[in-house]
């Protein structure tokens, strides 16, 4: 018999216990192994029924039990240290306050947007790696406490649940996810009524969301839904799940994050007196209409300024940053240009906002483009003075990628900066790690990173293999749970399940794999040669086991024939004691899955990996990486903090390449990884090994860390932001001057040129050390001097006449002439042996653009 309604009863706490609540109530725990121990306290047995999740164990505890709770002094005590402890953490200055928050230029508050938000396992708002990341960047930002609000959506199923059919075949199951039984509050008006938003659409009525608001640690998380009364039940479905739907489906949610995003701010900044953000962070492109919402505010929206299109423009894109984190085309949202032509129509979500304008951001202008498409990642560059990729090979990539938006400029020079994704370590590692230096005098809570990871040096060998063996140890018991109720739901009895008790061994070196089951991410490498794979699996003396775990999108059979092909290989009763799949790779997996590893693969296709932060959390965790030089190990392989795999770049035979790169794994595999692991000395422990493990911590802890990443975002980009947003904000005297400036230049650039370029101070045979000065004769039409940079480049000179390594200095104004004629000169020393070139350019020069190249204009010879 089924329900016709469900709803989850929240329990009523003792006045002695209500801090229960409090602590339930802040994801803070999530990360905060206190509390989560306090939490265990209240009924050991419940707390691992519910899967460590508070507002379920105290929905099922009995009252009888708090009443004994209650009365223990003993408990008491604890819950109020706990209590106490949340509280300095809520309000007690940190790393921002004590260094930044003093400053002219620092933030009051900064507005991060993303689709998704990986918090914690009980929260299932997530689908992978940019989930993951965001709820890091979150974590790191209350931890550091970086002023961040958080605005994303509430899925009603969130992502899907995976389970395997007996054939190995990727199902999904979508639950219903009950926001009572969640640890979030609705955000409500001072007269109790639920805060709403909602959105003009076209032909039909507005579109209505609440806002849910979730607390991480210091960070609020808006989370918007729409499934609420007076929405019909095609609007109600809007957010029904993640990354689920048609285009228009699709649309519907990336209009309610991006519009529907700012409107929730403005309401929770009314109603509970928070700062106005004063950056907008957009993670990814999905939420790139929230800069159409800004202008909409700046123009038409009553009581606002009236400010004209390119004017708002110049003020919302100030203070704006833009994360692109896909290294391929075919990751980018790209919808009709009919269909957003629809939803932004004078009677659609941004009322006012000039249609036409709002297609000319996101149209793909440029050599090879699509002209009946609107590209979000292009109008997320259009409407953002700052961009940045996650990694320093994935900003490389991506300048390549959007090189078209900026024609006029080298690859280098395109306006896409790299902050390398980090992740946080609270979260990530083993509690038995973090105490490992602690027990040295290590404080995990000071801001010199570096001290507490160097800190592994003075614990021994002997301590050190320990604790990974008790983490590996965790990990193979956890496994088997998985394993089967993994068979059973595949139709297997219990009987037939024994030979699960000796899957995986805690002293076989354990190799781990969890990746999202995309195609490029190479899941079945590891399989071009089974007997080899086999052989490594199985052998006598030197036994390596897999543990592999990832999910296919459910539109992706390409990737569900992956999963597929790995499981039957792990069905396989000579191996599956050493290779096993697990379903439902999610955070509660992760968790074990990092420390119980010695080794994490990765084996994408070069360079598709935008960063990979996996990898990170293993070597948090004291894991050695095995893995592609993609992503962030590109940038921190240092030859003795893991392992490369060779790739057969330029191949193009892709079986072949495969083959090769397969081939490279094997051999690393049996001649260097395995032997170092099972090199046992005297005391029983792999020296070498532990050696490597020691650099691994203290070569990447301070740089994987998600603090360090959400620093550099503070350093680089929101103080930045800030500071342009200020200039231009204040009273937008300065915005109108930008605007009227970028329209004179763009009309006048036509009649810039560099007429004639002479260098002289050198002869025949020139030396290092020698002075070359450079006269140029530059026609600016109607510009002024002061409107343009020319600028001398110069470096090496390739056999074409490429400049490589590159220098930019300017020359200065000697003489003007008539008809907007002027000589630029200046001098350059010859700093090095071998060749040399130079040019002349002109760039527009502005006190306000972020760099020269933001205009995409230049004038050459």
């Amino acid at each position: 018999m089924r329900a016709i309604r469900r709803f989850t009863v929240r329990p009523v706490l003792p006045p002695a216990l209500t801090a229960l609540g409090d602590l339930a109530g802040n994801l803070r725990w999530s990360w905060h192994p206190e509390t989560q121990d306090l939490f265990a306290a209240v009924d050991a047995r419940l707390w691992a029924e519910v899967g460590g999740d508070p507002v379920r164990l105290l929905g099922a505890v009995d009252r009888r039990r708090f009443e004994e709770l209650a009365a223990d002094d003993s408990f008491l005590e604890r819950l109020g240290a706990a209590r106490a402890d949340l509280e300095q953490y809520l309000t007690g200055d940190r790393w921002y306050q004590r260094r930044l928050a003093s400053g002219a230029d620092a933030p009051g508050a900064i507005a991060y947007f993303s689709p998704e938000f990986g918090i914690t396992a009980v929260l299932p708002q997530y689908s992978g790696g940019l989930g993951i990341l965001a709820g890091d960047h979150l974590k790191a930002a209350s931890d550091l406490g970086v002023p961040i609000v958080g605005v994303g959506l509430l899925y009603r199923h969130g992502y899907f649940k995976q389970s395997l059919s007996r054939e190995g075949w990727q199902q999904e199951t979508y639950p219903v996810l009950d926001p009572d039984g969640l640890p979030i509050s609705l955000l409500r008006e001072e007269n109790g009524e639920r805060a709403t938003i909602s959105i003009a659409l076209p032909d039909g009525p507005d579109l209505l969301a609440r806002i849910w608001v979730a607390s991480v640690g210091r960070v609020p998380l808006l989370m918007l839904d729409t499934d609420v009364e007076g929405n019909p039940d095609h609007y109600r479905d809007v957010t029904d799940r993640l990354y689920g739907g048609n285009s228009e489906h699709r649309l519907r949610q990336e209009l309610l994050l991006g519009v529907g995003g700012v409107r929730a701010l403005r309401a929770y900044s009314r109603i509970t007196g928070h700062p106005v953000p004063e950056v907008f962070h957009t993670n990814e492109g999905h939420a790139g209409f929230l800069g159409l919402e800004r202008i909409r505010e700046l123009t038409v929206a009553e009581g606002g300024p009236r400010l004209d299109f390119d004017t708002a423009l110049e003020v919302s894109r100030a203070s704006t940053v833009f994360t692109t984190h896909t290294p391929v085309p075919a990751g980018i949202d790209r919808f009709p240009r009919t269909l957003v032509e629809q939803y932004f129509s004078d009677a659609g979500a941004t009322p006012g906002v000039p249609v036409e304008r709002v297609l000319d951001l996101g149209a793909e202008g440029y050599e090879g483009g699509d002209p009946g498409v609107f590209n979000m990642a292009v109008m997320g560059f259009r409407l953002s003075q700052r961009a940045n990729g996650v990694s320093r090979l994935h900003g490389h990539v991506s300048r390549g990628m959007f090189n078209g938006l900026w024609p006029a400029f080298d690859e280098a020079e395109v306006p896409i900066s790299s902050i390398t994704n980090g992740v946080h370590a609270p979260t990530w590692v083993g509690r038995e790690v973090i105490a490992l230096a602690a027990s040295q005098g290590a404080d995990p809570d000071s801001d010199d990173t570096d001290a507490f990871w160097a800190a592994v040096d003075k614990v021994p060998g002997t301590e050190m293999w320990a604790v990974k063996r008790q983490l590996r140890e965790r990990l193979v018991q956890d496994a088997r749970r998985r394993l089967a109720r993994s068979w059973e739901k595949r139709g297997s009895a219990r009987a037939e399940l024994g030979w699960i008790e000796s899957a995986l061994d805690p002293d076989v070196l354990t190799i781990g794999f969890a990746r999202r089951a995309a195609s490029y991410k190479r899941l079945t490498l590891m399989m071009r040669d089974p007997a080899r794979l086999k052989s490594l699996l199985l052998h006598p003396e030197r036994p390596v086991q897999l543990v592999i775990a990832g999910k296919a999108h459910p539109a992706d059979d390409g990737g569900k024939k992956l999963i597929q092909d790995i499981v039957r290989l792990s069905d396989d009763p000579e191996v599956r004691h050493r290779i096993v799949f697990l379903p439902n790779y999610d955070i509660a997996m992760a968790q074990p899955l990092y420390p119980g590893c010695d080794v994490w693969l990765n084996n994408p296709l070069r360079p598709y990996e935008a960063c990979g932060t996996s990898g990170m959390k293993a070597a948090l965790n004291g894991g050695l990486n095995l893995s592609v030089l993609d992503g962030w190990w590109d940038e921190w392989y240092d030859g003795d903090n893991g392992w490369a795999i060779p790739t057969a770049d330029g191949v193009e035979d892709v079986d072949h390449r495969d083959d090769l790169e397969a081939a490279a794994l094997y051999d690393l595999i049996e001649n260097e990884v395995a032997p170092r692991f099972y090199d046992l000395d005297a005391e029983g422990v792999p020296s070498r090994w532990i050696e490597m493990v020691r650099h691994t911590l203290k070569s990447l802890g301070p740089k994987v860390l998600a603090t360090r990443m959400v620093r550099d975002y503070v350093r680089e980009l929101y103080l930045p932001a800030t500071s342009t947003g200020r200039r231009l904000n204040s009273d937008y005297d300065g915005a109108v001057e930008l605007a009227a400036w970028k329209k004179k230049v763009r009309t006048g650039w036509a009649g810039v040129r560099v007429e004639h370029v002479e260098s002289s101070g050198v002869g025949d045979a020139p030396e290092v050390g020698d002075t070359m000065s450079v006269r140029a004769f530059v026609a600016l039409g109607d510009l002024s001097p002061q409107d343009v940079d020319v600028q001398l480049v110069h470096g090496r000179s390739t056999g074409d006449d490429e400049l490589v390594s590159t220098t930019v200095e300017s020359l200065h104004v000697a003489e003007s002439y008539e008809g907007g004629r002027h000589r630029f000169d200046g001098d350059v020393v010859l700093d090095h042996s071998g060749s040399f070139g130079y040019t002349v350019r002109v760039v527009p020069r502005n006190d306000l653009l972020a760099t020269p190249a933001e205009l995409g204009i230049v004038a050459l010879p």
